[in-house]
C-alpha cells in the first residue's frame, strides 16, 4: 500500500488536521479498520519535510471537492431518461449505481409501498428542487453559460412529475426508469414544498427563457388550483394522491399541520400569485398567511426538528419573505428566518463531527432483501438498517449547513465557516451513495454567493 503519498496530500489538504482526522481519512481510502496511532505518527513525521513548505490554497482544495461532488451527482444519481435524481446507490460500478430501482412491474402495482418508500425512488421532487436552486447560485456566482443546459435537464424532470401521470396539479416523488412514465401514487408536502420553492427561484433567474417560465405558470397554476379544489375540511385539509384518494399517513394534509409546516400552503398560492398575477391565488396566499406565521411562531424554543424540517421551513419563508410587501408580516417572517437558522446553526456542529464516527464508503442496499419490514396498512416499508444513519449523516450535514445561508443578512462566524469547510473537506465524494452530497453542493454555492470562499 502505498501510504505516503495519501499521508502527504491530506497535509497538502490542511496541515492544521488533528490525527484522528488523518486516520479516519485512511481508513476509508484503504477499507481497513483501524491503524496503529504510532504507526502513522511516524510515517507522518517521515514525509513531513518534504511538504512542510506547502501553502496550500483552500478554496481551490475546496472547489476541487465540489467539482468531484458535481460529477459524481450527474454521473451516477441522476439518469438522462427520466431527468431525475435518485437517492441512493447500491453499487460504484458504472452503470449499475441505481440497479436496486424499482421495475416497472413493481411500480405499477405499487410495491413495496404507494409512496416508494426507500426503493430510492421516494425523494425525487426534494432532489430536484435543491438542484435547481444549487444552480441558479452557481450561475449567480459564475455566469457559466453552460448551466442554462443543466438547469432545463432538471426541469424536464420536475415536469415529467407534474405531467406523465396525467393528473393535474399533482407532483410525484419521482418517475420510474424502467419505462420512464409509471409513478407511485402518493406524493407528500415535502416533495412539494422544495419542488415549488425550486420552480419560482428558477422562474426569476436569468437562466429561464420564456418558453421555460410559461411552463412553470403552467404547473404551479395547477399545484396551486389542486389545493383550492381538495385542500378543504371536508377531506381534512388533504390535496389527496394521485388516486384521488385522502394519504392515510398524513403526510398530504396542507393546513391544521405542525407549527414547523404551517407555511407550506401560502407558500405555494404566493408563488403561483406572484408567476401569474391571478387574483385567486393572491386571495388564498392573503387568507392562510397571517395564521401560518402566528402557528409558526407559537413553535417552542425547545422543540427540535430533522435537519431536512429547517430546510424545508427556511424554503417557504424565503419565498414569502421576498414576496411579502406589508411591513409587520415582512419582520415577522424574517425574525422566523432568523430563528431557523439560528437552530440549524446550534446543530452543525454536532453533524460534522457525526461523519467521523462513520464509513461513509458504504453502499445502500437493494430494498427488496432487507431483514426488517414495517408494515402499516398497504404501506409496508422496507428498513435500511445501519445505512440509514450513513444516509442522513451526509445529508443532515449539508442540510444544516445550507440554512442559515440562506438568510442574507445573517453573519456568519469563522467557527461556522470552518464547519462547512470541514464537512467538504471530509468527504470522498467518489466513494458516497447518498443522494445528500446534492445539499453539499447547494451549501457550497450559496456561501459561495456570500463571498465566504
Amino acid at each position: 500500500m502505498k501510504i505516503q503519498p495519501v499521508i502527504e496530500s491530506l497535509i497538502q489538504m490542511n496541515q492544521t488536521w488533528i490525527l484522528r482526522d488523518i486516520e479516519i481519512q485512511l481508513m476509508n481510502k484503504f477499507r481497513i479498520r483501524r491503524f496503529s496511532t504510532l504507526y502513522y505518527f511516524i510515517l507522518l513525521c517521515s514525509c513531513s519535510l518534504s511538504v512542510s513548505g506547502a501553502e496550500p490554497d483552500q478554496n481551490e482544495l475546496l472547489k476541487q471537492q465540489i467539482d468531484q461532488a458535481w460529477q459524481v451527482t450527474w454521473t451516477r444519481f441522476y439518469r438522462p431518461k427520466t431527468h431525475l435524481f435518485y437517492d441512493y446507490l447500491s453499487s460504484y460500478e458504472p452503470g449499475k449505481e441505481l440497479g436496486h430501482l424499482p421495475t416497472e412491474a413493481e411500480v405499477k402495482r405499487q410495491f413495496p409501498n404507494p409512496c416508494g418508500y426507500s426503493t430510492g425512488m421516494e425523494d425525487g421532487m426534494i432532489l430536484g428542487g435543491a438542484m435547481l436552486s444549487t444552480i441558479v447560485d452557481m450561475y449567480d456566482v459564475t455566469g457559466n453559460e453552460k448551466l442554462k443546459t443543466d438547469i432545463d435537464n432538471v426541469f424536464q424532470g420536475i415536469k415529467l412529475c407534474a405531467t406523465v401521470h396525467g393528473v393535474p396539479g399533482f407532483i410525484a416523488r419521482a418517475v420510474c426508469v424502467e419505462d420512464g412514465k409509471s409513478v407511485y401514487i402518493n406524493s407528500s408536502r415535502d416533495q412539494y414544498t422544495h419542488c415549488v420553492h425550486g420552480l419560482w427561484r428558477y422562474y426569476h433567474s436569468p437562466l429561464c427563457n420564456e418558453e421555460t417560465k410559461q411552463e412553470i405558470r403552467a404547473i404551479l397554476s395547477a399545484v396551486a388550483d389542486r389545493m383550492i379544489a381538495n385542500v378543504t375540511a371536508e377531506t381534512n385539509y388533504d390535496f389527496l394522491r394521485a388516486d384521488g384518494k385522502r394519504c392515510p399517513l398524513g403526510i398530504c394534509r396542507m393546513w391544521n399541520v405542525r407549527p414547523h409546516e404551517a407555511a407550506r400552503l401560502p407558500m405555494i398560492y404566493a408563488a403561483a400569485w406572484d408567476v401569474t398575477g391571478e387574483e385567486k391565488y393572491r386571495k388564498q396566499y392573503r387568507h392562510y398567511l397571517t395564521p401560518a406565521i402566528r402557528q409558526t411562531q407559537s413553535m417552542k424554543p425547545d422543540e427540535h426538528h430533522a435537519a431536512y424540517v429547517y430546510v424545508q421551513m427556511q424554503c417557504s419563508f424565503e419565498l414569502l419573505h421576498q414576496l411579502e410587501q406589508d411591513p409587520e408580516l415582512k419582520a415577522d417572517l424574517h425574525g422566523l428566518m432568523k430563528q431557523t437558522a439560528e437552530k440549524a446553526l446550534s446543530k452543525i456542529s454536532h453533524a460534522r463531527k457525526a461523519l467521523y464516527d462513520l464509513d461513509l464508503t458504504v453502499l445502500g442496499p437493494d430494498w427488496r432483501e432487507a431483514e426488517k419490514w414495517i408494515t402499516q396498512g398497504e404501506y409496508r416499508n422496507p428498513q435500511w438498517g445501519a445505512y440509514r444513519r450513513v444516509w442522513h449523516a451526509i445529508r443532515e450535514a449539508g442540510e444544516l449547513s445550507l440554512v442559515p445561508l440562506m438568510v442574507t443578512d445573517l453573519s456568519i462566524t469563522d467557527s461556522q465557516k470552518q464547519d462547512l469547510e470541514k464537512i467538504i473537506l471530509r468527504m470522498d465524494y467518489e466513494q458516497t451513495s447518498s443522494c445528500g452530497i446534492i445539499y453539499h453542493l447547494a451549501a457550497y454555492w450559496k456561501a459561495r454567493k456570500r463571498g465566504l470562499f
